[in-house]
């Protein structure tokens, strides 16, 4: 097996007031959606929670998978990332007064190296009794998981029989596991084969159904919901939202200190309403929670 050291590779996030860059084309207009820092400002409260070695070294180190839009992907220039995870955690670095870096791996690589590689993990991550057992979770969304089709449903998919279909997930999400479920029950029942094509990126998953490779298409429902703004109207939801589960900020299991730090940290933002206006300025503040928790029973 190849090291996950061959997979990752830094990613350096700047702290001015907004992101933004303007290349030969012109001013990438998701830009404007990114959220300015400038005035949050480090809490002492919140930084004296952190454990010892993080504010001697003054770095937090985040690993995520970076095209996992409208969370954390680059914009035009291919060198910015931007999305409501990368603003939020952002803004949370502030408060604890240490610089974020940004680390670009798998999704299915982030979990097990966090503790060792990362600090925290941040891509979406759905909490589970299963990666409890592994990290330690704080919530930060609530999202669902919603089905996505070529516009006009060429192919005529119906969510009531997804045999014989061709559905796109990403590796390590929920959405695949269920697609698995469905594709044992598919078999079980003696039904035509549902094939589901699992893609290391979730670019390559929109992708493949854009293209006609994938019938249908199955994630977040902020991540189908930015495919379908994304492409030009070639893109439509099949039925509604379902499944909604809790999201969190993943750190080794049993780091009390920085879980407690991460978890003030939420709450700081929630209560300056900073956190609502990251998630508005992304479309994505349907997702939003009262109130962080740490390690919730699901």
């Amino acid at each position: 097996m190849r090291s996950i050291a061959a997979f990752v590779s830094a990613t350096l996030i700047g702290f001015s007031g907004a992101c933004g860059t303007t290349d030969a084309v012109g001013r990438d207009p998701l830009l404007d959606r990114c959220y300015n820092i400038n005035s949050i400002k480090k809490d002492e409260k919140i930084a004296s929670l952190l454990p010892k070695k993080l504010l001697e070294k003054g770095e937090l180190v985040m690993g995520t998978n970076i095209g996992y839009a409208p969370a954390g992907f680059y914009a035009r220039d291919g060198r910015t990332v931007i999305g409501y995870e990368i603003d939020l955690n952002k803004a949370l670095a502030k408060l604890m007064g240490l610089k974020l870096t940004i680390v670009n791996a798998p999704f299915d690589a982030i979990l097990p190296s966090v503790g060792s590689k990362f600090d925290i993990g941040v891509s979406g991550f759905t909490v589970s009794k299963e990666r409890e057992k592994a990290v330690d979770f704080v919530t930060y969304a609530n999202a669902g998981l919603l089905f996505v089709v070529r516009k006009g449903n060429p192919t005529k998919v119906s969510l009531n029989n997804l045999c014989g279909r061709k559905v796109s997930v990403q590796v390590g999400t929920t959405s695949e596991s269920q697609m698995y479920s469905a594709r044992d029950f598919c078999k079980a029942s003696k039904n035509s084969p549902l094939d589901v094509l699992a893609f290391k990126e979730q670019t390559d998953a929109t992708t493949a159904v854009v293209a006609g490779r994938a019938d249908i298409m199955y994630a977040d429902t902020p991540v189908s919901s930015f495919a379908i703004e994304q492409t030009d109207n070639q893109l439509e939801a099949l039925g509604t939202s379902k499944d909604k589960a809790l999201m969190g900020i993943i750190m080794q299991k049993g780091d009390k200190q920085l879980a407690q730090a991460v978890k003030a940290g939420i709450e700081k933002l929630i209560q300056t309403g900073d956190y609502e206006k990251i998630m508005k300025s992304w479309g994505v503040e349907d997702i939003m929670v009262k109130h962080p928790e740490l390690n919730p029973n699901v």
